[in-house]
């Protein structure tokens, strides 16, 4: 997807230098946007594989934020993903799905003077088994879409401000609101973080899938998915490794301007292999530098088109989606900075 290849582009050309919490460090962009037409095609990646495992995981993933659960005991059937942040008994101190359809209701001393709160009679409140109330945000956008659909309130959140703060791996893609024009739904989706080589390729085929399910429900056709990352990085490696790209950033990113023809990409991941030091034994791949260089030389293939079951987001199943005439470039592998 040419969208996609010129994020990474501007990320590996314009960004900086950046530590952060995994010890991994990055070549870091702000605020970087694009859109995708999703009338052109399903936006799956065609310049490495995203099919097989990677597909089962990542829908396996989406039906499990439809389902609003807090734990990862039947999702780690299908797909590891989560299994870093999550207990030993599977549950995890924060989730998108939870928030998604149970976002917490204060009660009682919990609200503050003049705040104005659903009671429990309310549409889209319910009451959990311990007595808590939630709000399904998800269930809200799609009855709003059919009584009100040019309203811009469509906003679903999985951030708490005081479970971020505590959390072990705050919500990364945190917002995203739909916006109908004419018979178009369109999503607009804000990440705090996004790790380009790995996390945003799911990210376009999660909330690309996600839009076409609301649009099916709602009676609109799928129209266009927008994302905004505030954070862009690009893991780098560590040690010796990372410490190169520190000093020769600036190098690179000269070799990078000077890209003419997609092929010109080897060149530049050639030189960066012969000048940088090796990666140490087992940090490899950690350095999602060389990878992505292999992906901007490739000419990105036809996008593949998606069917999905005229089904509710609480019906969603795996079985219920079927990926069309999908060709890709063959896989690249990098490791995950945890």
């Amino acid at each position: 997807m040419r969208q996609y290849l010129e994020l990474v582009d501007a990320v590996l050309s314009s960004g900086i230098h950046k530590p952060n919490r995994t010890g991994v460090d990055t070549i870091s962009s702000f605020s970087e946007h694009y859109e995708v037409d999703l009338q052109e095609g399903y936006p799956l990646l065609t310049t490495k594989e995203m099919d097989g495992y990677r597909w089962n995981s990542m829908l396996h993933e989406v039906c499990w934020y439809l389902s609003g659960e807090e734990h990862i005991r039947n999702l780690r059937e299908e797909t590891k993903i989560w299994d870093a942040w999550a207990d030993d008994e599977g549950r995890l101190d924060t989730a998108y799905g939870r928030f998604w359809r149970r976002f917490p209701v204060p009660e009682g001393s919990a609200r503050l003077e003049g705040e104005s709160w659903p009671d429990e009679s309310h549409q889209w409140v319910t009451e959990e088994a311990d007595g808590r109330r939630t709000f399904d945000q998800l269930q809200y956008v799609i009855d709003t879409l059919s009584d009100s659909p040019n309203s811009r309130r469509l906003v679903v959140n999985a951030w708490h401000p005081a479970n971020a703060a505590d959390s072990t791996l705050p919500p990364c893609h945190y917002t995203f609101v739909f916006n109908v024009q004419g018979d178009r739904l369109n999503c607009h989706l804000t990440q705090r973080s996004g790790d380009t080589a790995l996390g945003i390729p799911f990210n376009i085929a999660a909330y690309s899938l996600l839009t076409t399910v609301v649009a099916n429900q709602t009676g609109f056709e799928p129209g266009t998915f927008a994302h905004t990352v505030v954070d862009t990085h690009v893991y780098c490696g560590r040690g010796a490794r990372s410490d190169w790209y520190a000093d020769n950033l600036d190098a690179l990113q000269s070799r990078l301007a000077d890209v003419d023809e997609r092929s010109d990409y080897l060149d530049v991941r050639a030189w960066l292999e012969s000048e940088a030091p090796a990666e140490a034994d087992g940090d490899e791949r950690l350095d999602h530098v060389p990878g992505l260089l292999e992906q901007l030389s490739r000419e990105p293939r036809s996008r593949p088109t998606l069917d999905v079951a005229d089904v509710s987001i609480d019906e969603l199943a795996y079985e219920d989606v079927e990926l069309r005439d999908y060709e890709s470039h063959e896989g690249i592998e990098f490791s995950v900075a945890e």
